[in-house]
């Protein structure tokens, strides 16, 4: 229908304007369509395609879901879209315009029967504010996730999802169907949550009435030594968050438990752990970073004898993956973090990585809602952090250490999670300097704050 070297002249100028393409930054002048199936020849036609960036063996893989209509025919879910457009394109049947397929309602839910034709859907919609991959709900019980950048291997999305829900772990949701072509996931199916809550609107929300009840009325004080002098109590606003804090340290112990039984458990490495620290390290470049203290914990963790066992982990865990419903907990999104190696994603690792990310995220939502109002609740935010990262660790530490997937004593768990936190602050730096350089501000002051502990 259309000839592999047009569509890949086209993807040259689509590719960057895409959030979910990696190097977005850099000019794209080499593109190569690997592989190419019509899955539709009806207009509006859709086409499959495996787009392949870079130089030799090292090219990263992408998937686009191309539609074609005739030039000239209307499509009104694109006004305001140009970044989803293709342009005109020659195909077979005559001049034609593509664009991204997953934005057209219709051609979302003709994927979707294909993937699962016992499901009966009508009804698509994009979810907004996707980066890595694209996502869809459909008639607001299923939900469609299309990987962008593909991988040889089982996606862990697909893979520890399925696994986990086949051991009747109670807190993912129901694998319905995937989407696979030769040894690479494409896309996942699975329920959704409807009335669903992510715990990073929870904890904004509850930081908003914390302050604004400070704003309002006087509210009880506090003193704790590790927040300075006296700070505002959080639990006297409404919101106070640390319950479902609690809930959730609860659920992500259970998590690991069951992650340890599914894929097991080997000894932990906590010199290679160390090393990998280390190589974030020498990587991170800012004229602030205390480089002393944050080499104090990488050291501090290579000095551990035992660290706790080495188990498959989330690697991308904070509040925006975890979402609150009537039943409980849920975790989301098991692929880690997008600027890792796959194989980094899949190595087994400590539990404390994943308990770091959600006391990372906590320190996170604190800070994003003092920016909101002009940096004017510090002790209010600190406070909050504070309680609800103890209300965390209350909920996970006594599971964890009674399934044995933290280290028996509290000396060697202290260092491990003080090193994990330190590793994903490091993370967060380069992140933030790349996309967000207001932002350094935050894993920056964390840094300083592990570094003295």
């Amino acid at each position: 229908m259309i000839a592999p070297d047009v569509l890949a002249k086209a993807l040259i100028e689509f590719l960057p304007r895409q959030r979910w393409f990696a190097a977005s930054e850099m000019p794209v002048d080499d593109v190569v369509v690997a592989d190419l199936e019509v899955l539709r020849t009806a207009w509006p036609a859709l086409v499959w395609v495996e787009a392949r960036v870079g130089a030799g063996a090292a090219r990263d893989r992408y998937q686009v879901l191309v539609a074609l209509r005739p030039s000239g025919e209307p499509a009104p879910f694109l006004q305001g879209r140009p970044d989803l457009t293709l342009g005109e394109l020659d195909t077979d049947a005559g001049p034609a315009y593509g664009y991204d397929a997953l934005v057209d309602p219709d051609l979302a839910v003709e994927l979707v029967r294909r993937m699962a034709p016992d499901e009966h859907v009508a009804r698509a919609r994009l979810v907004p504010g996707e980066q890595s991959n694209t996502s869809l709900v459909l008639d607001e019980r299923l939900f469609l996730k299309l990987f962008r950048r593909l991988h040889a291997g089982p996606n862990p999305e697909v893979e520890v999802t399925r696994e986990l829900f086949e051991r009747a772990f109670l807190h993912v949701v129901e694998p319905v169907a995937e989407w696979r072509r030769g040894d690479t996931d494409l896309a996942v199916l699975q329920g959704y949550l409807v009335g669903g809550v992510d715990g990073w609107a929870m904890a904004l929300t509850s930081l908003r009435d914390l302050f604004a009840v400070h704003e309002t009325q006087p509210i009880p004080i506090i003193s704790d030594a590790d927040l300075g002098p006296a700070q505002v109590d959080p639990s006297a606003a409404g919101g106070d968050f640390s319950g479902e804090a609690e809930r959730l340290g609860e659920m992500t112990a259970e998590l690991h438990v069951a992650m340890a039984d599914v894929f097991g458990r080997a000894p932990g490495e906590a010199r290679a752990w160390a090393d990998t620290i280390d190589d974030w390290l020498r990587r991170a470049q800012h004229r602030d970073l205390d480089r002393v203290g944050v080499q104090a914990r990488i050291e501090g963790l290579r000095r551990v004898d035992d660290p706790g066992p080495a188990i498959r982990v989330h690697g991308d865990f904070h509040l925006g993956q975890v979402m609150r419903t009537d039943e409980g907990w849920y975790v989301l999104d098991f692929e880690g973090e997008p600027a890792r190696s796959m194989d980094e994603r899949r190595r087994p690792s400590s539990a404390l990585k994943d308990v770091a990310g959600m006391l990372r995220s906590l320190h996170y939502a604190s800070m994003v809602a003092m920016f909101e109002r002009d940096e004017e609740h510090t002790n209010q935010a600190a406070a909050w952090e504070q309680r609800n990262r103890e209300a965390f660790l209350a909920g996970y530490l006594p599971k964890a250490r009674a399934a044995g997937v933290v280290p028996d004593d509290q000396a060697s768990t202290a260092v491990v999670l003080a090193a994990f936190e330190t590793e994903k602050a490091l993370y967060e730096l380069a992140y933030e300097q790349a996309h967000r350089p207001d932002w350094a501000r935050i894993p920056l002051a964390a840094l300083r704050r592990l570094s003295v502990k």
